[in-house]
């Protein structure tokens, strides 16, 4: 069995995702840093990161990925692309102030033109 790590770009991907939703988690269900939650995040946002990495995992551009917002492949189930949505409007503008980096980054990945499949 293959245990590699993804590639660079994956996992800043990934790491910008659960950042996202560890943000939107703890201002919206305030569970962030509490013992008793795992990883910080409240059941609901727990499963939607799991969710969310299985399919960055699988996508069919593999590195050559555009940012799911930008994709002619939708991956996610409607009610679960509907929560991601939600996520990203409300942590995206924050991640200017508390994850500057990574928010330049997703934003110049967001420049990257869908390949053709």
């Amino acid at each position: 069995m293959d245990q590699r790590k993804p590639p660079r770009r994956l996992a800043r991907e990934e790491n910008t995702l659960a950042t996202m939703i560890g943000m939107y988690c703890r201002d919206h269900h305030g569970t962030v840093g509490q013992p008793d939650v795992a990883g910080g995040l409240c059941e609901e946002c727990a499963a939607l990161l799991d969710y969310a990495r299985s399919r960055l995992g699988r996508c069919p551009f593999g590195l050559a990925k555009p940012t799911c917002a930008k994709c002619t492949t939708h991956c996610y189930k409607p009610a679960m692309r509907e929560q991601v949505r939600a996520v990203m409007r409300y942590a995206g503008p924050r991640m200017l102030k508390e994850h500057p980096l990574l928010a330049a980054a997703h934003l110049t990945d967001g420049c990257r033109k869908t390949p053709p499949r």
